[in-house]
């Protein structure tokens, strides 16, 4: 077996970051509007709180281009899908920079989810060419590290630049980095989209092809895994800070410390579990092992009580964060090795299918926790979905 050296000096170095850089800027631009929400809310005469509908209605849309993109990638190649991502997230930033209204808001991320959907297709579909198969779910693992990072980069850096130049200025200088990486995806574009298909359609009934993977039984246990893993990531960040300041009693800048170490556990993690996938484990394997993890962080979570130990809080939050915010490039690596030579198409579905489990699993969680009165029984369900998804996946798998 080649050495880890020897593995990581055959990783695809400029694909990758160029695929990383990509969803980076396009991620800090989606998290653009929350980081400056009071600002924004402010000057709009606005409630701070639209800003979930805002991130909600980008990613219903987004499920729309996710379906879209496999189209999008085999007619114009991946790059060029890539810039149409980028192109999304450049008029989002401006329709939020030039902006006047709270409606303005919400076009600018319906423009947004319009591209952000086909972020993961087009970087796998550039990816997997030129990845070996020994470093492949690590080298997925790094790019999803733009998800993260984005994030990160948007509380970094936005709100000192708001500080200096208002939170318009702060907005619009994100046009920058994004035209510059759209002008600079073009000088790979002719060697790295040499399989274009000029003749294949983008609309139609091809719009429904990534569902068609469904009827393979592996696809569906997946499918039922991502959905799950992804709402209920959302709901331990979502609910996090509310639950340990109202039910814990810890101040807000302690709890918010707590939603950080969940934030860079699944950043950090993130590789780690894509080299796990090609060392030690099949990637369903894995994704069953973090099924467990995420079950456990849930089931404790759901025990949260007055006088609950910071330092237990605190390795918990470092669990959830290594699990249910670890999991998605071996994910999306699974989605395309499943695929082969449907990759794009593959992937699409796990967008898709994730963005669903985004959107539709909190709203459930906050009205099972109002209905309730609490957030125990809610975590609680949350724990046993995750471990009867994780239990699916190590099941053997057949067609």
């Amino acid at each position: 077996m080649p050495s880890t050296a020897a593995l990581l000096r055959s990783m695809p170095i400029w694909p990758l970051l160029a695929t990383l850089a990509v969803q980076t800027l396009a991620t800090m631009s989606l998290y653009s509007l929350p980081t400056l929400a009071p600002e924004v809310a402010r000057d709009l005469h606005a409630q701070a709180t639209l800003v979930g509908g805002f991130v909600a209605l980008a990613y219903g849309t987004g499920i729309l281009s996710a379906l879209v993109s496999p189209g999008l990638v085999r007619r114009y190649g991946g790059v060029r899908a890539t810039q149409v991502v980028l192109l999304a997230a450049a008029g989002m930033v401006a329709l939020i920079g030039f902006g006047r209204s709270a409606a303005g808001m919400g076009l600018a991320a319906v423009v947004l989810g319009l591209g952000y959907g086909a972020a993961a297709p087009a970087s796998t579909h550039l990816l997997v060419p030129q990845t070996p198969r020994p470093v492949f779910n690590l080298v997925m693992s790094v790019r999803q590290v733009g998800v993260p990072l984005g994030g990160v980069l948007a509380a970094l850096i936005l709100p000192p630049l708001a500080l200096l130049i208002g939170w318009r200025g702060a907005i619009l200088l994100e046009l920058v980095p994004l035209l510059l990486l759209i002008g600079l995806m073009e000088l790979p574009r002719r060697r790295w989209d040499h399989d274009r298909e000029p003749q294949r359609r983008v609309l139609g009934r091809t719009l429904l092809q990534p569902f068609a993977l469904l009827r393979d039984l592996r696809f569906r246990r997946l499918s039922i895994a991502a959905f799950i893993y992804s709402g209920l990531a959302l709901c331990l960040v979502a609910f996090m800070t509310e639950q340990l300041t109202r039910i814990v009693g810890l101040d807000l800048v302690r709890a918010g410390q707590m939603l950080a170490a969940y934030q860079i556990a699944g950043s950090a993690s993130r590789p780690v579990w894509g080299w796990i996938a090609d060392r030690f484990l099949s990637p369903a394997q894995t994704l069953g092992v973090l099924g467990l993890g995420m079950a456990a962080a849930a089931g404790l979570t759901a025990l949260y009580s007055p006088g609950w130990p910071s330092w237990g809080i605190f390795l918990n939050a470092i669990l959830a964060g290594c699990t249910s915010g670890g999991y998605t490039g071996v994910a999306y690596a699974e989605y395309a090795e499943l695929g082969g030579s449907r990759r794009t198409e593959a992937t699409g579905l796990g967008t898709a299918i994730m963005f669903f489990g985004g959107m539709a699993v909190p709203p459930l969680f906050g009205a099972s926790v109002a209905a309730l009165g609490a957030y125990h029984e809610s975590y609680l369900i949350g724990a046993v979905c995750a471990l009867a998804a994780g239990g699916l996946l190590m099941l053997p798998g057949r067609r």
